[in-house]
């Protein structure tokens, strides 16, 4: 099995965890919302649930996916659930939320474990953040669509994520 790997501004960086596909069943895992309580991923089951994975909400590319997002999200309404997860502290996300107004996407952190970056294959172990990815889950908690950007700097392919939570609804 090859290693994955994503660049960084150029610089290549493995990855941890397995390589998802669409049509798997989406891995459940424990995450800590901006109170600092647990949240389990298949607490969302029975909506599509877009799983937007960043390295820090506190960098450029990211504050500017998050926040078209947050857009989209509001146009999608109750059916669609929009989740971004960083390895940020939640005091860190909960500011983010709250400078931006980032009201219509729930930010979870995955500091304490790195679950998710592990259980999604995600993680870049030599830095202790996410890889940039979307992933759509349907109602029944199976994966519609996964994107690992190649290049961690740039944004994702919203066209695609949102076509499939379309299709998905």
């Amino acid at each position: 099995m090859s290693e994955r790997t994503v660049t960084l501004k150029g610089n290549t960086v493995a990855l941890a965890g397995p390589a998802l596909k669409t049509g798997e069943a989406a891995p459940d895992c424990e995450l800590v919302d901006n109170g600092l309580a647990p949240v389990k991923l298949s607490s969302y089951k029975g909506k599509v649930t877009v799983l937007c994975s960043v390295p820090s909400l506190d960098t450029p590319v990211c504050d500017l996916e998050m926040k078209r997002f947050n857009q989209e999200a509001v146009k999608l309404g109750d059916a669609v659930r929009v989740v971004c997860v960083s390895t940020d502290l939640p005091f860190a996300q909960k500011r983010w939320c709250g400078a931006t107004g980032a009201s219509a996407i729930t930010a979870l952190s995955d500091h304490r474990e790195a679950a998710f970056g592990k259980a999604y294959g995600v993680l870049i172990p030599s830095l202790r953040i996410l890889a940039r990815a979307v992933f759509v889950v349907d109602k029944g908690g199976i994966l519609r669509h996964v994107q690992i950007v190649p290049e961690v700097a740039s944004e994702p392919d919203y066209k695609a994520a949102l076509d499939a939570v379309a299709k998905a609804v």
